[in-house]
């Protein structure tokens, strides 16, 4: 079973709650209410998202169904999520800007927005992916992993998809909790270092080990996933355990999915800051 939602973005006082409440949800109403409730929070963050920031015409919401669960995309025809945190921050690629959108905590209106919506709700579904432009950001919440592809035809503005089986265990809370202090502040980010690598790039040099670092001085506890990573060099584990932690000793920096070799490297700089 398949639904399509056309939304005029010309429309004044777009209310994202008021779509869900009148167009999307009575379409889900016999899920469980676990799975309601993710669907709740990704298609509201998603739709203001594309409300607030494409400056497109229109968005278009198409639902498919079917007994095992549902998938969903909310697509606009506006600017591109990629592009206009590429511009905006002045990085270097699509690619640096899918980067530090995996980060969290990154919004092009700071003063209406904290930048958590695509953080959690990309690790609620059971994949999720962002297509805009050339490139692709998604997440398999099956193996956990985030990678940046390339889209095989450019994609105007930016596209949303997302899936989750009805029978899925998680629920929204639990995801949120992961990453919250007891003031349930966003305070703990997981990175996915080997998305800071081009192509087969090692991960070698100060400079790279800083693109890994920008913006982590917003959160208390950092986890650095190095799946996937197979070694780093001196340089790289210097600036990220000795430089930085010695300039930031109230964050935590934890290595996660590291390999006997990567974590000898650690090991060796943080036995220099002692």
């Amino acid at each position: 079973m398949a639904s399509r939602i056309e939304i005029d973005l010309s429309e004044p006082h777009l209310d994202e709650n008021v779509i869900w409440r009148r167009s999307i949800a009575p379409l889900l109403s016999d899920l469980p209410g676990s799975a309601m409730d993710i669907w709740a929070y990704g298609v509201q963050e998603m739709l203001n998202n594309a409300i607030d920031h494409s400056s497109g015409a229109k968005i278009i919401v198409t639902i498919t169904r079917n007994a095992a669960g549902m998938e969903m995309t909310i697509a606009d025809d506006g600017y591109g999520v990629f592009r206009k945190i590429r511009e905006s921050m002045d990085l270097d690629d699509e690619r640096h800007a899918i980067f530090e959108l995996s980060k969290g905590k990154l919004t092009t209106a700071p003063d209406r927005h904290t930048g958590e919506g695509i953080f959690f709700t990309s690790r609620m579904f059971d994949s999720f992916a962002i297509h805009s432009g050339t490139a692709c950001f998604s997440h398999d919440g099956v193996d956990g992993d985030f990678r940046i592809s390339e889209n095989e035809r450019p994609v105007a503005g930016t596209s949303v998809h997302m899936t989750l089986a009805n029978s899925a265990k998680r629920i929204a809370k639990e995801i949120f909790d992961q990453y919250a202090n007891e003031d349930y502040a966003f305070s703990k980010t997981a990175v996915p270092v080997n998305l800071a690598r081009y192509d087969d790039d090692a991960l070698l040099s100060r400079s790279q080990a800083r693109r890994v670092l920008a913006r982590l001085d917003r959160f208390s506890t950092v986890l650095l996933n190095f799946e996937h990573v197979e070694h780093v060099g001196q340089a790289f584990a210097d600036e990220v355990f000795r430089v930085f932690a010695n300039a930031h000793p109230q964050i935590e920096i934890v290595p996660i999915r590291a390999n006997t070799r990567v974590m000898e490297m650690i090991s060796r700089a943080r036995a220099n800051s002692r």
